[in-house]
């Protein structure tokens, strides 16, 4: 319901009816609106780490990383509606607490361990936690730009721009080779 009818459509009533159930029953497995939407929240986080944990990593760490970038690439295009949920707080409804801050944790520490090997490789310098921030940050970013048509209009055009801005990021993070 969500990925097919937006924050706008999604109601607890509605969502009663399409399960098939009344919204007193959603309430009582809930609690309210409020832990509908916690649960939705935690489930994007979950099916995430999913694709995350499902990706194998390579012999070169910077591609890893850069796979990473495209698996929330192609998760965010298969869910805006659901990414919406995770990254913007559409719902004044719901307001993440700690073990929401948490759920989104477990996703940094996935991105962070993967640019840790690259750190320990030597392919990048800097504190991997940082970096992971900044990345994050940065695909969140493109994530948006793309779902609003900012990024261009063709595939390729969007997959190029992705793919710089991502190898710029990391090349900023390079080794220095000044003496």
């Amino acid at each position: 319901m969500l990925a097919s009818e937006g924050v706008a459509g999604f109601t607890t009533r509605r969502v009663a009816a399409a399960a098939s159930t009344s919204t007193p029953a959603v309430y009582e497995l809930f609690g309210d609106k409020a832990g509908l939407l916690r649960e939705l929240f935690f489930e994007g986080f979950r099916q995430l780490r999913r694709y995350y944990e499902a990706a194998p990593l390579s012999d070169d760490p910077i591609e890893d990383v850069v796979a990473l970038t495209r698996l929330y690439r192609r998760f965010a295009t298969e869910n805006p509606q659901l990414m919406r949920m995770m990254f913007s707080q559409p719902f004044a409804a719901f307001d993440p607490g700690p073990d929401e801050a948490r759920a989104g944790g477990e996703i940094r520490e996935l991105i962070v361990d993967r640019i840790r090997r690259a750190v320990d490789a030597g392919a990048l310098e800097g504190d991997e936690t940082d970096i992971a921030h900044g990345l994050l940050a940065l695909m969140v970013g493109l994530g948006d730009a793309e779902a609003a048509s900012r990024l261009g209009r063709s595939k390729a055009s969007v997959d190029r721009r992705w793919d710089q801005t991502v190898r710029a990021l990391l090349r900023g993070h390079a080794p220095s080779t000044a003496p």
